[in-house]
């Protein structure tokens, strides 16, 4: 069994720098490094994946916060008014991180004029690993606790042993990673990797979210026995099953130079 832990909070004059920010922070960073590192070794520009980095920060951000706001806690517009939606610190939904960071790349992609199909394989490597970090914050505050357990991975809460899905979700993006980078070792399935994540990432969420507690006092939204989140799950599912079952049509890569 895991022993529970709290990381202080620093205080710097008026700002509070959280555990959850400074991990989530180190995720995005490595997320941004590794995606550039894999585009040039694929003898691809680096550029707009580096300059993409700020659109996808943005949009994870903003999204994040309304996903979170808008479907899982829609209480706290009821608490405190308005002004929360634009409070983008205040509660953020990884799952609505994500969809964010899709649109602000479709929007980046298609005014850039640039085949995001060249860098599926590069973003599925990097978002995996980087996504992973950020999932650690999560189990850094404990803020998704799960069902009661005593298993290996149950982590000893204050109110008896639960498990910690912050930290299950990790070592599931950190399982992903690996073996999505042993397939682009291998060569194997190119231009499919991001799809391959879809599918994977999805249907681990959608199992996972059934051992989220309900007998805690900031318990996630469920609509018809599901969450947001399991929602998002299915439509990944559905999405890596096609994408995976279509015939590889990405545009071929530039030479390096």
């Amino acid at each position: 069994m895991i022993p529970y832990f709290e990381f202080p909070t620093l205080h710097l004059g008026p700002i509070d720098i959280q555990p959850f920010g400074v991990l989530t922070a180190i995720g995005v960073y490595t997320a941004a490094v590794l995606l550039a590192r894999s585009a040039r070794r694929r003898g691809l520009d680096d550029r707009p994946v580096t300059d993409f980095a700020v659109w996808g920060v943005i949009g994870g951000v903003v999204v994040g916060h309304l996903v979170h706001l808008f479907f899982y806690h829609p209480e706290e517009l009821r608490e405190h008014g308005a002004l929360q939606i634009f409070r983008v610190w205040d509660g953020l939904s990884s799952t609505g991180g994500a969809l964010g960071g899709v649109l602000a790349a479709a929007v980046f992609f298609r005014r850039r004029k640039v085949a995001f199909a060249l860098y599926a394989d590069s973003f599925a490597l990097s978002v995996s690993t980087g996504w992973g970090i950020a999932r650690l914050g999560c189990f850094a505050v404990h803020d998704h606790p799960g069902v009661r357990s005593t298993s290996l991975l149950a982590v000893n809460f204050p109110g008896g042993p639960r498990l910690d899905m912050g930290l299950i979700d990790a070592l599931w993006l950190f399982a992903i990673a690996a073996f999505l980078t042993l397939l682009a070792h291998r060569h194997e399935l190119t231009g499919k990797l991001l799809a391959l994540l879809a599918l994977l990432y999805g249907a681990g969420r959608f199992t996972f979210d059934f051992f989220r507690a309900r007998d805690v006092a900031y318990a996630d939204a469920r609509y018809l026995g599901l969450t947001p989140a399991q929602y998002a799950a299915l439509a990944l599912i559905a999405y890596g099953l096609y994408q995976l079952s279509r015939k590889r049509t990405a545009p071929a890569a530039p030479p390096a130079t």
